[in-house]
């Protein structure tokens, strides 16, 4: 079960609004049509109760003439103003979340991988979808309504302090009152909501996200029931935190219908002996007495306002949180070095180089130490090993998804921590087995990797990863939509999409994790043919390849294989010396054989 999350710090809403770079122009546009709309409400409740008050002393139909038209103008200056007002502040929104979501994913992309390795996928898919919204909904529900309130709330009362000042002022206290102390005691229900279901919200969308994706390997693995449970659970702590954030929310609500009614009968209380007294016309009594009606709308929005403020907050605090572990710097804990041997000359192209190198996940033991390898424009290295080995963390730490436990990785002699992503992106390029499948096209799945690709490039990618003959009974070809994460190919047109992805992309540097897994043997060994043999990039580089495989016997084509067992690279070499001298790679090509009859 989580824990509550703290209160998020002083400032956090605001570095959060700057970063959707809200134009202030266009903000006050918004905050001036809120006011002339409202404001026709306001004028529209007090020409009608003049109207009505004076036709009942049955004067020339001339002298209603005025009022008669203005109630007509108002009633639809009212409409077509906060038509134009929801135009505005909905833009400003709607650009702010755009930015927003646009610098998140840039600095994500450009940042430290363990920022998102470390985020379950639920929550991360929470972070950059709904809580960039609720960030940026505080313009549109928070800070627009605020300010709108604030202005029109001091002109009503100025207003009515003309007409009659005991009414004015009393108005003025009474929209204090539904304007300040009704959205604070809003605002405290809010926080105790988001305080305790912040957590539950984040827990619910993982776990929820793990039984939809991930049901039928949760239930063969047994721990379906344990999901299920999860999920139920961050139910029951979402509601229990509604349930303790409803009675100050009530408390709000209720005090903002009374201010109404305190501030009618303060208009009836000071203004009745008024008009006995000959101070104050019965006309004039009519149109104090009704007008605070109108003025209370700007205010009754208040309350909802304050919590969408505190949602906006805390939303913010989590987006924050993300972008602040991307963009913390990595040399503040340091990887354990050894002495690095210095890289061969660079090539014609990137050169990829690891030294002394442990790999692991970020909190675990090393899975796989001393590693030492090249990798360059035209050369081919395949790695192999038991599950488990560390083939994996290895291919991600060479990508820079993982930062190294001990060593060195190197990109034409520059440590791969301190080289721009996007130079880092442009060299490399990683395709691990359980890399994403969008629900969109195929063509467009292909387009992740490099968004210029062309059809015949689609088609020609396909069919050297081996799905020539499944693009031809697809419905709609490159347009057919596939389902999310794959689920409408089986795994291994999944694994084959993959590898057709990782073809049209641009980078010189290919590293590739189980291409052929879920593929018979013959289909397996064309793939990592095709594979070896992938063409140059647009600028005529030749391809360097690193495959994590458990087939063995294509890697009869690599010009250097890695055997990896007990954590270590046990025997490096070509795929024949290795079968010559090193028994358990010999015993495996053994019962891949075996395995193939």
């Amino acid at each position: 079960m989580s824990t509550p999350r703290p209160a998020p710090p002083r400032g956090t809403l605001r570095r959060a609004v700057r970063l959707l770079d809200v134009d202030p122009r266009r903000v006050a546009l918004a905050v001036t049509l809120g006011t002339l709309a409202l404001g026709c409400a306001v004028a529209l409740a007090a020409s009608a109760a003049w109207l009505i008050a004076r036709a009942s002393q049955m004067p020339p139909v001339l002298e209603l003439s005025v009022a008669t038209v203005s109630v007509r103008a108002f009633g639809i200056g009212r409409g077509l103003l906060r038509y134009l007002e929801r135009l505005v502040s909905h833009d400003v929104a709607l650009r702010g979340m755009v930015a927003l979501r646009t610098t998140l994913y840039e600095r994500l992309a450009a940042g430290r991988p363990e920022a998102v390795l470390a985020v379950r996928r639920g929550d991360l898919l929470q972070r950059v979808g709904a809580d960039v919204d609720t960030v940026g909904d505080v313009v549109v529900r928070g800070l627009v309504p605020a300010a709108v309130a604030a202005v029109l709330g001091v002109l009503t009362s100025a207003t009515m302090a003309v007409l009659w000042p005991p009414a004015g002022l009393s108005l003025a206290l009474c929209l204090l009152l539904a304007s300040v102390v009704a959205p604070l005691l809003a605002a405290r229900g809010a926080r105790t909501v988001e305080e305790r279901g912040s957590a539950a919200r984040a827990d619910m969308s993982a776990s929820a996200l793990a039984v939809l994706d991930d049901a039928g390997p949760l239930a063969v693995s047994g721990r379906l029931g344990a999901e299920l449970d999860a999920l139920a659970d961050a139910d029951r702590r979402l509601a229990d935190a509604a349930d303790a954030g409803a009675r100050p929310a009530a408390v709000g609500a209720a005090l903002g219908q009374l201010a109404v009614g305190l501030a009618v009968l303060a208009a009836l209380v000071t203004g009745v002996p008024a008009v006995t007294a000959g101070l104050l016309s019965p006309v004039a009594l009519a149109v104090v007495v009704l007008t605070p009606l109108a003025a209370f709308e700007a205010a009754s929005v208040l309350p909802a306002a304050a919590v969408q403020v505190h949602r906006s907050r805390a939303a913010a605090a989590r987006v924050l949180a993300l972008l602040d572990a991307a963009d913390a710097d990595p040399g503040a804990a340091p990887a354990t070095t050894r002495p690095v041997t210095p890289a061969p000359a660079t090539t014609a192209g990137p050169l990829l180089v690891a030294r002394g190198l442990d790999v692991g996940w970020p909190g675990r033991p090393p899975a796989l130490r001393d590693v030492a390898v090249d990798l360059a424009p035209g050369r081919r290295v395949g790695v192999a090993g038991a599950s488990g080995a560390g083939k994996t963390s290895l291919l991600l730490t060479l990508a820079g998804l993982l930062p190294p436990v001990a060593g060195t990785v190197t990109l034409d002699g520059v440590p791969l921590t301190d080289v721009e992503r996007a130079r880092v992106v442009g060299a490399v390029v990683a395709t691990p087995e359980d890399a994403h499948v969008f629900g969109t096209t195929v063509l467009e799945n292909l387009r992740v990797a490099r968004g210029d690709v062309a059809e015949d490039e689609a088609v020609d990618a396909l069919g050297r990863a081996g799905l020539g003959g499944w693009l031809r009974t697809l419905p709609d070809g490159l347009a057919t939509l596939l389902g999310a994460d794959g689920r409408t190919v089986s795994g291994g047109e999944r694994r084959r999409l993959l590898l057709a992805r990782a073809l049209v992309a641009d980078a010189p540097l290919l590293l590739v994790d189980e291409p052929a897994e879920h593929l018979d043997p013959a289909t397996a060994d064309a793939v990592l043919d095709a594979l070896w043999h992938a063409p140059p990039t647009r600028d005529g580089t030749a391809r360097g390849v690193l495959v994590v495989t458990h087939r063995l016997a294509p890697l009869a084509a690599a010009d250097e294989v890695l055997w990896l067992e007990d954590g270590r690279v046990a025997a490096r070499g070509t795929h024949e010396a290795l079968r010559a001298d090193v028994p358990g790679y010999r015993e495996a090509v053994e019962q891949t054989a075996a395995g193939r009859a």
